[in-house]
């Protein structure tokens, strides 16, 4: 399967199984990225050199030749991103990946969303491509209107006030209390559960404007904070 393989923004995987791989590229193509899939190992050095993809998801278990010797293949010519994905769980098996020049490293099971996360991460640490694969949230707090890649989310003030607490500092963990405090600055009393509704309908009309996307996460224990990688 190819979609526009030549893009700078093509993720190549390389994955034997044929269902996994079209889940993997379904989800890369809803965060903005374009896909190319290939189910063995002995064709893909050619396939790199010919269309030097952003990045590439390589599986260790493949027919003709395993990931490990793909690996070896890739970093003969080149320094494109690699990130391996395996059932193999043993640390030696981690280390030597590593060692033979992957970028990271992840274990199946996973959740397709932690793929997609990891490959903006890696792509963000090694340049290989702006952030802008992330999504945008902007804010209009004199109309209280937000809006996410552009598309109007259509938030009540309330779900309003709680993006724009999270939004202003990414990557901070508001407790429910410090987000209650913010919001009900009348200090009514308010269950604290009632934050989480408001979290859930909030995600919820995120994830209608970008489907397969995380970017308000629970903090088990503590509260939530905003961040567009996992």
């Amino acid at each position: 399967m190819t979609n526009n393989a030549t893009s700078s923004s093509t993720i190549l995987i390389v994955e034997d199984e044929e269902k996994l791989a079209l889940l993997l590229s379904d989800y890369l193509q809803n965060s903005g990225f374009q896909t190319h899939c290939i189910h063995e190992g002995v064709s893909v050095a050619t396939w790199v050199k010919a269309n030097k993809p952003s990045l590439i998801l390589l599986d260790l278990m493949l027919p003709g030749k395993d990931g490990m010797d793909v690996c070896k293949d890739i970093r003969a010519f080149s320094n494109t991103p690699i990130i391996m994905v395996t059932a193999r769980v043993e640390e030696i098996d981690r280390l030597l990946g590593l060692e033979l020049g992957a970028d990271d490293y992840i274990c199946k099971p996973f959740s397709p969303r932690e793929v997609v996360a990891r490959v903006k991460a890696v792509l963000r640490r090694t340049g290989a491509t702006p952030s802008s694969t992330d999504p945008m949230i902007t804010l209009d707090e004199a109309r209280y209107q937000a809006t996410a890649n552009n598309q109007p989310l259509n938030l009540t003030a309330v779900e309003f006030q709680l993006l724009n607490i999270l939004v202003t500092d990414p990557g901070r963990i508001y407790s429910r209390e410090q987000l209650m405090d913010h919001i009900y600055n009348d200090h009514r009393i308010v269950n604290d559960r009632t934050i989480d509704s408001h979290i859930k309908k909030l995600r919820k009309r995120i994830g209608e404007v970008i489907p397969n996307t995380t970017i308000i996460h629970s903090v088990y224990g503590v509260g939530y904070k905003y961040e567009p990688e996992i």
